[in-house]
């Protein structure tokens, strides 16, 4: 439908119903970010999936020189 057409007949209606319009534009806004959100759900990372990423140092364990004076 073309924007202006939209326009013209939102125009033409009471301002009473110019409200449920107003009310039925955020619902439908609200329905669009739920369902982008539902799509970015599919995009979830899997137990695993980081695999190889990351390596620990063998002496991850030792204390840090920094906290000698702590212990």
């Amino acid at each position: 439908m073309d924007s202006l057409l939209l326009y013209k007949k939102l125009n033409s209606l009471p301002d009473s119903m110019k409200v449920e319009v107003a009310d039925f534009i955020e619902f439908l806004e609200s329905k669009a970010k739920k369902k982008k959100y539902k799509n970015t759900e599919a995009l979830k990372p899997q137990f695993g999936s980081a695999k190889g990423f990351f390596t620990i140092k063998k002496d991850f364990d030792k204390p840090l020189e920094d906290f000698k004076e702590h212990m």
